[in-house]
Formats: structure tokens, C-alpha cells, sequence
């Protein structure tokens, strides 16, 4: 198996499984319910911290790809609100945008003209799914 290919199912997996996870847990319980207890403690900060730092450090590279302003903004809301299912769908996007042939170092240095429709999409729909929850 190519490593283009290790990696699209990489993170076709991530996407899947965040999606089980989330779906998964609002069906169990909103995610408002959280006890103040757990909201609270110091383990569960120190999570959310090294999650969006790890959000932000894709961030920084994902806004030097896009060249558009525009794209870079709609990115930062999808990525801050999305986390990981975000973060998933660009790197599917940007694999199965490349052939067969190339390298994988162009899914990495390859700049973006800034398509806006998927960003748009993504933040609408993490906006709705935030009001129904």
C-alpha cells in the first residue's frame, strides 16, 4: 500500500470514528451537561488546552495553504468549533486532490487559491449543530 493511500484511509478512519464518538455521546447526553465538577478540574482544562494548542498548530499551517483571506477565517471558525472532524475533512480533501503519482510533500507545500464552499458549508453546519445541542 502507497503512503497516499495509508493516509487517505488514516484519516477516513479519524473522520468515521469521530463521528460514531460524537453522534455516540449526544444521543447519550447533551453536551451543556456537563458537571461543574468535571468542567472544573484541572485535568479536563489541561485537555481543552493541548487540544485547540494542537487545533492552532494545524491552524497556522492550514492559513499559510490558503491564500485567501476569506479562506482563512471560514478555516479558523471550522477547525475552533469542528476540532478534529475538521481538521480530517481538509486533510481528505487536500489527499484526494493530489495523483496517484505525486509526492506526498505536495499535500504539504502545495498553496491554495482559498475555494470558499466547503469552509462555508463546514461552519454553517457546526453553527446549526451548536444551536440544536
Amino acid at each position: 500500500m502507497s503512503m497516499l493511500w495509508f493516509l487517505r484511509l488514516l484519516f477516513i478512519t479519524v473522520l468515521g470514528s469521530m463521528l460514531w464518538v460524537t453522534s455516540w455521546a449526544s444521543l447519550q447526553v447533551s453536551i451543556l451537561a456537563i458537571p461543574r465538577d468535571v468542567f472544573t478540574h484541572p485535568w479536563f482544562i489541561a485537555t481543552l488546552f493541548d487540544a485547540y494548542f494542537g487545533f492552532l498548530t494545524f491552524y497556522v499551517w492550514q492559513a499559510w495553504k490558503e491564500q485567501s483571506l476569506a479562506a482563512r477565517v471560514l478555516w479558523f471558525i471550522d477547525v475552533m468549533l469542528l476540532g478534529n472532524l475538521a481538521m480530517a475533512i481538509y486533510l481528505l480533501v487536500e489527499l484526494f486532490r493530489i495523483k496517484e503519482s505525486s509526492q506526498i510533500s505536495e499535500v504539504i507545500t502545495r498553496r491554495n487559491p482559498g475555494r470558499l464552499l466547503l469552509p462555508s458549508a463546514l461552519v454553517v453546519a457546526s453553527i446549526g449543530i451548536y444551536l440544536l445541542a
